[in-house]
């Protein structure tokens, strides 16, 4: 299964992202609606995107008491059932990464459900900073980014 990687190092803060995201779920350009984040320190220039881990022990899921929030075995991803969510946002609370969030156009909340396997978000990220990757192939990445800062040459 993929997973939705970030190298925060290519983000440009274009918000993109969010807008490709709110676009195709709610048919609307409004970064408040998608489903990722972009966190911005404007005075340093960093733009990191928040993403969804779609963690294999998630909070969002384990403290969902109407068990609206399962996860997809096609995609791996954790989904919002609507017709079961009651709107109390626990999941909201409970994720440690921040990446859910309430909805401001009438839905309790946001949840990136990785666009049934096409995430729109990396489909519009020009820079790369947002890609569906096998894990593996993020983790040799890393290893091998990480060797050559070891060796002393560029990353």
């Amino acid at each position: 299964m993929k997973i939705l990687a970030v190298d925060h190092t290519r983000c440009t803060g274009c918000r993109l992202c969010e807008i490709a995201c709110s676009l195709h779920h709610d048919g609307v350009a409004n970064p408040a609606a998608a489903r990722l984040a972009i966190v911005r320190w404007e005075e340093e220039g960093l733009h990191v995107p928040a993403v969804c881990q779609q963690c294999d022990v998630a909070m969002c899921e384990l403290v969902c008491q109407p068990h609206a929030i399962r996860r997809n075995p096609a995609t791996a991803a954790l989904v919002v059932n609507y017709e079961l969510c009651i709107g109390c946002r626990m999941c909201v609370i409970g994720c440690p990464y921040g990446a859910m969030s309430v909805h401001p156009l009438g839905r309790p909340v946001l949840k990136c459900n990785l666009c049934d396997g096409e995430p729109r978000c990396v489909q519009f990220c020009e820079t790369g900073a947002l890609q569906y990757l096998e894990p593996q192939a993020v983790s040799f990445a890393k290893r091998s980014a990480t060797a050559r800062k070891l060796i002393g040459g560029e990353s």
